[in-house]
């Protein structure tokens, strides 16, 4: 029986070979769009997975006012074990790679010492391995960093600084630009961490090495630096937790702040804090994409139920003459659907082919690292059975239930005609095909606006042409040889000044793009208010505004003619001075204020506000200190007629003035663009997704407007001998098809204008969502439907009407 019924099905695909081509290649791209689309929402919600016991661990963010940080107090994870029985354990990091520049050095190796810059670098409690459950390759979890001086490495960076030779037991040396000196003894090593988690890092230095106890107990002594994991006791409810954090941190010298308990496994698509171990992913971006993905399948499945109903009369002798014979509706129906379930099948594994093909442009496009093995998954393999079964079932059930009822007396007399269910059915979902595309362009044109405004904006300096070097880590202790370290910097400085090229050098504490957390409270002093905001920190060097070509609004810049200038005096950004009170930039110059405490400075200059984070955040007021020496960053503008030459004159600057040190640098408009990764991303995604989508939906409308133009043949034969133009024809034609993409833009309008507003609320600096956005769309749908119907309309019109008519 089976095999009569796919003998069958093949015949009829031979038999009607154009429209079986218009479904498969529809099916088979909606199957690859769907199914690389769910790869990526799988993987971006499967962070943290492979942590066994990831239901019970929390991340204790820091909130204080407005403000939320997602580090927080060394002694909170003690604190909390002490006061709370619910908590079990707790696990501190400190991404030390992130808050200075850090270089780690195998001193004794074979050929040398072996220097690398360490992005990943991390001190960790004894407790983070185990209560995360990392696999070890070498060492024990429990006892790797339970003394000072010892330290884990991933298997990468055993290779990278031990080749062949067992690592345990040798010793790393790391050094940073904040004097730190340290050596650790390899005592772990970890099998490299997967791509989906956040926790990333190659090299953990224990927590004693660091600190040993001495952070533990004053909150108000330590800065928040700290990632706080904790391990609730199974069935806790962390609301219960939550509740009583206010009382804890006031107890410990946090009057006024909180914490928030984050799952382990939402931090990566629902946490956006500052001082986020890396750039998390987005839970809007992923919910877009899901329902896009839906929109791709059901387009493609809409497309066979159109074609398979529409065409159903040219296959009703077939049903006629085997309900004659016997066949019953059952039979009708199994053979029907078996057809569905063959073009479904053959539309997977072309699917299959064209995802394996595929796979290196989705990567590049999504950012992702998928090989050809995730095909091989079981979740995978498994989704693409309920994939093919579901579609058969959906795409096919319909146009066996319609072809199956056809009765045999009308069909044979000649009588059957499509019914007014059926086409309103099939119009139905033409207009739900294009209310999908039309989606697909408006939100492509509004992700393409938002991710254009925000790379495309002024941020309040130009960072173009600017090269960007972190302060060196080997060097002469500063805070025991003062002269040796300045004289480097200095000579460094001299150096550059050579090249022509090189327009002007300094040194800050921070650059735009940078989410380290510095800030103070100042006030102005005498003021009768009395009231402090709230600013970031920077500091700025004599040649700082020529850097970053700023605008100085009113006063002067710090300058080498005021030698004090670096104890007394500061300049604030027109925001600053405006929530200080002042109505002029002129009104700030020469007024005393007070910050990190009792300390005393004089307003000397004002500068243009400018945006050190992306523009998802607020823009934030900001003081510069003056500081020529302690700046954690280099920063160089420089001219591109020469770029190789002045790279390597650069590098041979560094290496002169810092021997020993790794050299590595960055362009600035590259670092700072970086934040808008998830978005460009998507607007990548986004974008190609859509242009497929309507693809697909082109496809059936093509064959069904072919259909159509069969079904009237008779009648256009007539109207041409009557003496309508092709025009005449082709309008009469096309104006059913152009009705419904209106009525798609009139319903899916509203439905795009909320989904995408939704997406721009994450912004702090948005586009607004105008009309003419959706008139757009709307064109673009109508034109593609109008070329679309328009060619099997005019090849319809322009046929002889005597070959059409013979018959009559």
């Amino acid at each position: 029986m089976l095999q009569n019924y796919l003998l069958s099905a093949y015949r009829n695909l031979i038999r009607n070979r154009g429209y079986a081509l218009l479904n498969i290649i529809g099916l088979s791209i909606g199957m690859t769009l769907f199914l690389l689309i769910v790869q990526y929402v799988t993987f971006e919600r499967s962070y943290e997975n492979f942590i066994p016991d990831r239901a019970n661990i929390y991340r204790v963010s820091l909130v204080t006012g407005h403000s939320a940080s997602a580090e927080n107090y060394a002694g909170l994870g003690p604190a909390l074990v002490n006061e709370i029985p619910e908590v079990t354990s707790y696990a501190r990091l400190m991404n030390m790679s992130y808050i200075n520049n850090v270089v780690v050095t195998y001193d004794q190796a074979r050929n040398g010492p072996i220097s690398l810059k360490q992005h990943r670098f991390l001190y960790a409690d004894p407790a983070f391995l185990p209560m995360m459950e990392f696999k070890m390759v070498s060492g024990n979890a429990s006892q790797a960093l339970a003394g000072p001086n010892t330290a884990v490495i991933s298997e990468n960076y055993a290779r990278l600084y031990f080749g062949e030779e067992d690592p345990i037991g040798k010793t790393l040396h790391m050094h940073d630009d904040d004097s730190d000196d340290q050596l650790a003894k390899v005592t772990g090593v970890f099998k490299d961490l997967p791509a989906n988690t956040h926790l990333k890092f190659d090299i953990l230095f224990s927590y004693q090495t660091m600190f040993g106890t001495r952070v533990d107990q004053n909150w108000a002594r330590t800065r928040p630096e700290f990632y706080t994991y904790i391990r609730l006791r199974s069935g806790t409810d962390p609301k219960s937790i939550e509740s009583k954090l206010p009382a804890l941190y006031a107890a410990y010298g946090g009057k006024g702040q909180t914490g928030h308990l984050q799952p382990l496994s939402g931090i990566h698509l629902r946490s956006d804090l500052a001082e986020e171990l890396e750039a998390n992913g987005s839970e809007t971006i992923v919910t877009i994409l899901s329902i896009v993905g839906i929109f791709i399948m059901g387009i493609a499945w809409i497309n066979f139920v159109n074609l398979s109903t529409a065409g159903a009369i040219g296959r009703a002798k077939e049903v006629g003459v085997r309900k004659v014979i016997g066949a019953d509706r059952t039979h009708l129906i199994s053979r029907f659907l078996t057809e569905a379930a063959l073009i479904n099948g053959i539309s997977l594994l072309i699917a299959c082919a064209l995802i394996y093909l595929s796979l290196p442009g989705f990567n590049y496009i999504s950012g992702l690292a998928l090989d050809s093995n995730y095909l091989l998954q079981g979740w995978f393999l498994g989704l693409l059975g309920v994939l093919w079964i579901t579609g058969s079932l959906l795409s096919g059930f319909y146009p066996a239930w319609v072809l199956s009822s056809f009765r045999p007396a009308a069909v044979l007399k000649g009588k059957l005609k499509n019914t007014s269910g059926g086409i309103l059915l099939r119009k139905g979902l033409v207009v739900t095909q294009f209310m999908a595309s039309i989606a697909l362009i408006a939100g492509t044109i509004i992700v393409y606006r938002q991710v254009h405004f925000m790379l495309n904006q002024n941020i309040g300096m130009n960072i173009d042409q600017v090269m960007v070097m972190d302060r060196p880590s080997i060097a002469p202790n500063h805070d025991k040889n003062i002269a040796a370290f300045r004289a480097g910097i200095d000579l460094f400085r001299n150096e550059l000044k050579q090249d022509p090229d090189i327009e002007a050098v300094s040194n800050s504490t921070t650059i735009p793009g940078k989410q380290r957390e510095y800030k103070t409270m100042i006030k102005v002093i005498g003021n009768a208010s009395n009231d402090s905001i709230t600013v970031r920190v920077n500091s700025m060097d004599f040649d700082f505004l020529k850097v970053f070509q700023m605008q100085l609004l009113a006063g002067r810049t710090f300058s080498r003619d005021f030698p004090k200038d670096p104890d007394t005096s500061a300049i604030i950004t027109l925001s600053a001075a405006r929530l200080l009170g002042f109505k002029r930039p002129e009104d700030a110059i020469g007024k005393s204020i007070q910050a990190w405490g009792n300390y005393h400075l004089i307003i000397v200059g004002v500068v243009n506000d400018y945006h050190q984070l992306s523009l998802k955040k607020p823009l934030e007021p900001t003081l510069f200190s003056c500081d020529w020496y302690e700046g954690d960053y280099f920063s160089v503008r420089l001219h591109t007629t020469h770029i190789d030459q002045t790279l390597r004159h650069v590098e041979a600057s560094w290496v002169k003035a810092f021997p020993g040190n790794p050299f590595e640098y960055f362009f600035l408009d590259d670092y700072f663009n970086r934040q808008y990764s998830n978005e460009r991303q998507f607007g990548q995604l986004f974008t190609t997704l859509s242009i497929f989508a309507i693809l697909i939906s082109c496809l059936g409308l093509f064959g069904l407007s072919a259909y159509t133009a069969s079904q009237r043949i008779k009648e256009i034969g007539i109207r041409k001998v009557l003496g309508a133009s092709v025009l005449n024809i082709t309008t009469m034609l096309s104006k059913d098809f152009l009705k419904l993409v209106v009525l798609a833009i009139v319903l899916v309008t509203p439905l795009i204008w909320m989904l995408m507003n939704r997406w721009l609320q994450d912004y702090a600096y948005r586009i607004s969502i105008n009309g003419w956005i959706f008139v757009l769309a709307g064109l673009a749908a109508l034109c593609i439907a109008v070329v679309t119907v328009s060619f099997q309309a005019i090849k319809a019109a322009v046929a002889n009407p005597v070959e059409s008519l013979r018959s009559d």
